[in-house]
């Protein structure tokens, strides 16, 4: 049984002529399980409620007749349902009567359960019941082809987020899309809070941040209507960080390669850069080459050229990295900063290499005198030590004794 909660009040009135039917296959086996003398039976009663929170459904079901009295045994549910996001199955054990999850309605909804019981005349083996499957399908509506495509959402620098789309293949004359969207914090669906549009009509939606949730389900839905009749309904089920962009900045570099963070307000710890040379070649050729870094205590990167008169460019992007968002979307690319800029200032290597060695030798060097002058202190030091005590055995053999207690 499939109970649509979809409130007339959320939504325009065409928008409630949504349903999803209810097509119950049978097991893959018809042979009854027992255990403890019971038969061990599907739940009952099962429903799924559309609470309209755009396919964030709830699943519902009741104890099997045979086990309503019994006890000393331990009931629980095996619940799968098929991700259509993802395509696979996932599972999960239950002893409560309910579990939600989030659905594709533009696909089938794929649902299968079991009971699992354990009793001390199991000797603690659990025993599972046959599993039951339910598929949901719903018949599309509205005119044929008018579902909107190319839908995508780029959130940038955790300030606000845009997702656009293209209307479809079959447009009416004077249609009008609409947009809702809900998370886990939310009581009700609300519809978007700032349209992009442009002369051909809605294209996209602006969020704030006050709008967003990261690290959960953000389920958005397209639709709309038109004199011919209502657009076909699109279901989008996104998490916000995974689509983040982050703005472009300047670049500039002395004898490091440094940058600035962007603005915004993403860690420092979650971005990685990407840095992009091309140098121009005497033979006329570019040389291109890319480097990627991550967790950079500085954004800054030692630089060595090989070709002294040549003119190398610059420029760098970032994204959020893998430990902060599963996907991250690249910047913009900076600016061009080249060695031939004002602002710039590049070293040849054989310079760089230069001044290195020139202060080690330096450092070597100065090393080498103070080894020296400690040397020659310490045989002045001893020198005259020496001098001392030969002088002071010559004046106690030759001066008078009263006077030798001077020197002792």
């Amino acid at each position: 049984m499939f109970t649509n909660m979809l409130m007339l009040n959320k939504f325009p009135a065409w928008l409630s002529a949504f349903t999803l039917l209810l097509l119950t296959q049978e097991p893959v086996s018809t042979s009854e399980v027992t255990a403890c003398g019971v038969a061990v039976d599907p739940p009952a009663n099962i429903e799924i409620i559309d609470p309209g929170f755009l396919g964030y459904l709830s699943i519902h079901w009741t104890r099997p007749a045979s086990l309503q009295n019994l006890t000393g045994c331990t009931v629980r549910y095996q619940l799968r349902y098929y991700d259509t996001y993802e395509e696979r199955w996932r599972s999960v054990r239950t002893v409560k009567l309910t579990y939600a999850a989030q659905f594709d309605l533009e696909k089938a909804v794929k649902v299968r359960i079991l009971t699992v019981l354990k009793c001390a005349c199991t000797n603690g083996t659990e025993v599972q019941g046959e599993e039951t499957e339910w598929v949901y399908t719903h018949e599309p509506t509205g005119v044929a082809g008018s579902r909107v495509r190319d839908f995508h959402c780029v959130y940038y620098g955790k300030e606000y987020m845009e997702c656009t789309w293209e209307s479809g293949p079959v447009q009416p004359p004077n249609s009008q899309h609409y947009l809702y969207y809900w998370h886990r914090e939310m009581d009700e669906t609300k519809e978007c809070p700032e349209y992009i549009v442009f002369p051909e009509g809605r294209r996209g939606c602006r969020f704030p941040r006050e709008s967003l949730l990261e690290f959960s389900k953000f389920n958005l839905c397209v639709n709309g209507s038109s004199p011919a009749g209502s657009l076909r309904m699109a279901y989008f089920s996104i998490e916000v960080q995974n689509h983040e962009h982050i703005p472009h900045f300047l670049l500039t570099f002395f004898l490091w390669l440094d940058w600035s963070p962007p603005s915004g307000q993403v860690p420092e710890h979650c971005l990685e850069y990407e840095v992009e040379s091309s140098t121009a070649m005497e033979n006329g050729e570019e040389k291109q080459e890319r480097m990627v870094f991550q967790n950079l205590v500085d954004t800054s990167y030692g630089l060595l050229r090989g070709v002294e008169s040549q003119t190398t460019c610059f420029r760098i992007r970032s994204k959020v990295n893998m430990y902060c968002a599963d996907g991250g979307i690249w910047s913009d690319w900076s600016q061009r900063k080249c060695t031939e800029d004002k602002e710039t200032q590049y070293i040849p290597a054989w310079k760089y290499l230069s001044l290195v060695g020139l202060v080690v030798i330096g450092i070597g060097i100065l090393c080498l005198v103070l080894w020296i002058l400690q040397k020659i202190c310490i045989k002045k030091i001893n020198k005259k030590d020496a001098l001392y005590t030969l002088y002071k055995e010559k004046v106690n053999k030759t001066m008078p004794t009263i006077l030798s207690p001077i020197f002792k």
